[in-house]
């Protein structure tokens, strides 16, 4: 299982193409996001980052993102 922190520069495919951000927080419990129920745990978590180019926030689980160096 992919392991990311606060601060870690990554990347994931979305549907305009690969997206790269700053993960802002690590949820390891579930959480509202944008009005809908999140699922997380400590052993799944769920990582909200903001886009390096349009600053929208979005939440993914570490199965879908890339660590950039």
């Amino acid at each position: 299982m992919k392991r990311f922190s606060v601060g870690d520069h990554v990347s994931w495919n979305s549907e305009a193409g690969r997206v790269s951000g700053r993960i802002i927080r690590v949820h390891t419990r579930d959480f509202d996001y944008k009005g809908h129920a999140r699922h997380a745990t400590h052993d799944d978590p769920q990582y909200e980052i903001r886009s390096d180019r349009t600053e929208h926030v979005a939440a993914h689980r570490g199965s879908v993102l890339t660590k950039i160096h």
